[in-house]
């Protein structure tokens, strides 16, 4: 009886680990698929919330920026891969998109530092502008295919 427990138990693990590897060769979306914006804001929205919460608005506006507008050429909107563009997702590909996704990462890192370093200081209102400013931007991302 032990032995059958033992057996099941170490099946399972196994069976666990090969159903959730990932697969290397697997596509990968070209524009993140965390690059997304959760709600848009009006002025009168944002004029009535605190320093600290547009700061984080202006971050992940800035993020999903980073994220989408280098790839235009290619998709606007995350969960696109290169097997829907029709690029060969070989070795070379793959490890070409790793590269540009640890550098736009790296890249972030710096620009977040210093954003929640000297972004504090700014004006209120010149901060609701810059989050109204990158939300039209990326509003006009979903209307750049219908052109």
């Amino acid at each position: 009886m032990k032995g059958k427990i033992i057996f099941f138990s170490v099946f399972f693990l196994l069976a666990t680990g090969v159903v959730s590897a990932q697969d290397k060769n697997a596509p990968k979306s070209i524009i993140s698929t965390n690059a997304i914006i959760k709600k848009y804001h009006v002025k009168e929205e944002l004029e009535g919330m605190k320093k600290g919460e547009l700061l984080e608005l202006y971050i992940e506006r800035i993020k999903v920026l980073v994220k989408t507008l280098p790839y235009i050429a290619l998709a606007t909107k995350p969960g696109v891969t290169m097997n829907d563009l029709g690029i060969p997702n070989d070795a070379d590909n793959r490890k070409i998109l790793a590269g540009q996704d640890e550098s736009t990462t790296n890249f972030l890192d710096v620009t977040v530092a210093f954003q929640r370093r000297m972004v504090p200081y700014s004006d209120t209102d010149n901060l609701v502008k810059a989050i109204l400013f990158y939300e039209n931007t990326l509003k006009s991302l979903h209307e750049f295919n219908d052109m």
